[in-house]
């Protein structure tokens, strides 16, 4: 049996890992799925204050106060800068690493410093639109959620950021960190070509890392692939999780 904790990404909560976190139980194996504070139903408590290194402490905090090791810890989208400062702070707690369909952060990194420009509109949208702080779900955006009623679900449940999660650099104390564990990067191929092209020309970390010791794996879905093809992304972490050959869940 393994243990997986599984982190959601920007304006998102736990509610995005529904339909994932049945699978994973179904195989035997616990689930924890903690709804970053100020997210989620933990809206009411979004605050100028709340950033980068509050939702490291609720990952962590978690992982501690219900004793979890040997966990397969999963970091989707900005929940990969969150899970990279919470193995940074319980090591002897995590057994692999998952990064799924987002960049690997270094000591020193933010979510600015991978994406200036999107983090300069988030910027931009906070100044007019909250308060100086707050950024709120991009409206044109669908996360790669286009059927419905899952995009209308989608749209409905996302929640309001601080804009400090966004610009708070990463703090290691061992800038090495990830590449001491078994690890796995998951790359979202089904977000069209113009995506493609944006994430080579501007931010090219946000592609998959070319440093050896990767498991490398490509999904043909959009970037909330929990939520689109979630049997598919179940039996990556299923793969993940264990180190001999694991029983795919069949397609219905």
């Amino acid at each position: 049996m393994s243990t997986y904790v599984l982190v959601h990404g920007a304006w998102h909560g736990a509610w995005c890992w529904k339909k994932l976190t049945p699978l994973l139980e179904s195989a035997g194996h616990r689930v924890f799925t903690p709804t970053l504070t100020g997210l989620g139903e933990c809206a009411d408590l979004l605050s100028p204050d709340v950033g980068l290194s509050t939702h490291i402490a609720d990952v962590g905090a978690l992982i501690e106060r219900e004793r979890l090791s040997d966990v397969v810890l999963v970091g989707h989208s900005y929940g990969g800068m969150v899970i990279t400062g919470t193995v940074d702070r319980v090591p002897d707690r995590i057994g692999h690493l998952v990064y799924l369909d987002t960049f690997v952060p270094r000591d020193g990194d933010s979510m600015q410093s991978v994406a200036p420009i999107v983090v300069g509109v988030f910027r931009i949208e906070a100044r007019l639109h909250g308060d100086g702080w707050r950024v709120d779900p991009p409206t044109r955006e669908d996360f790669g959620v286009s059927q419905e009623p899952d995009r209308s679900w989608v749209r409905r449940s996302l929640t309001a950021q601080s804009l400090k999660s966004f610009v708070e650099p990463l703090r290691l104390t061992d800038s090495e960190i990830v590449s001491r564990f078994r690890r796995t990067h998951i790359y979202c191929a089904g977000r069209g070509h113009l995506v493609s092209l944006v994430q080579r020309t501007f931010m090219p970390r946000t592609l998959p890392p070319r440093e050896p010791g990767w498991r490398l794996r490509r999904l043909r879905a959009g970037h909330d692939c929990m939520i689109t093809d979630p049997r598919a992304l179940a039996n990556l972490l299923l793969e993940a999780g264990s180190p001999t050959d694991t029983k795919a869940i069949p397609r219905r």
